[in-house]
């Protein structure tokens, strides 16, 4: 018993005032930077695809399903042949299949809600969007994974872009840009709804007329007057016109315009919408 208390005060005597500052911090650790912050978030939306591997099936199955369907049923009747159809079609299936999983990200939101992770991440000090923008910035190498999978599956099937790698390349970046901005509507719902079930229902009910209603399928032209109209006020008509266009080398101006106007549009309205309902939540 000597030698234990001799031993217990000896580690006493060491431990002195000035070691405990050191050990305890006395100064915060500096607040990271919008940047900082959002790439860390979007690093977790990305470790989650790699723990959960499965979740690629809708970047990867889904895009080539809808490719191989809609080329191979409808190539033959509305173009007179599947290869001649797909130089019309592949741009507008790109921007259909990835706008459709852009819903996702609203998912990936309300769970984590439901989860009470959110709670966790209101009490840090971080840029107060930074969870949101981190949800789309990994939900981006999602869209990344499925714009590769579609434009290879339609180069072997025959497409080929008058515009080249850089026609291709500068198509899936237009629609990137747009998809990101289009995200924030489902991050709304996210936050809105009260769970993931509604989120996909609302958003499949608001995917789908837009998508079909577009110039993703057919020239507008042959449809009748009254849809003309809309199809051609349909933000995914815009897209799909804007990355059809530079994938055939022929940069159109004003669709490329309306894109710019619709990514705007979006984020000045559903970004504030969004970040609202994320403090009050």
């Amino acid at each position: 018993m000597t030698t234990l208390a001799k031993n217990i005060d000896d580690a006493d005597a060491k431990l002195a005032p000035a070691d405990l500052t050191g050990v305890l911090a006395t100064e915060r650790p500096p607040r990271p930077s919008a940047l900082s912050a959002s790439m860390t978030f979007g690093w977790r939306a990305a470790l989650k695809i790699k723990h959960v591997p499965e979740q690629l099936f809708d970047v990867t199955l889904f895009p080539i399903m809808m490719t191989l369907m809609f080329t191979y049923l409808f190539g033959g009747a509305l173009a007179g042949s599947t290869t001649e159809y797909l130089q019309y079609f592949l741009p507008g299936i790109l921007v259909a299949s990835i706008a459709m999983i852009t819903m996702y990200t609203g998912v990936s939101v309300n769970t984590d809600i439901a989860k009470g992770i959110f709670d966790r991440f209101r009490t840090l000090p971080i840029w107060r969007p930074a969870p949101m923008v981190g949800y789309l910035l990994g939900d981006l190498f999602r869209y990344v994974i499925a714009s590769v999978v579609i434009v290879v599956m339609g180069l072997i099937l025959g497409f080929r872009p008058a515009g080249g790698v850089v026609g291709v390349v500068a198509g899936v970046g237009v629609l990137l840009v747009f998809c990101f901005a289009f995200s924030w509507i489902w991050t709304m719902f996210g936050l809105l709804l009260r769970s993931e079930k509604s989120v996909m229902g609302v958003s499949m009910m608001v995917l789908m007329p837009f998508t079909f209603l577009s110039s993703v399928y057919v020239d507008p032209s042959t449809m009748p007057g009254w849809l003309q109209a809309f199809v051609k006020v349909n933000p995914i008509t815009h897209v799909a016109d804007a990355v059809r266009s530079t994938m055939n080398g022929t940069w159109s101006g004003s669709s490329l315009m309306w894109v710019g106007i619709w990514t705007v549009a979006l984020l000045a309205i559903f970004g504030p919408l969004t970040m609202r309902l994320y403090s009050r939540k």
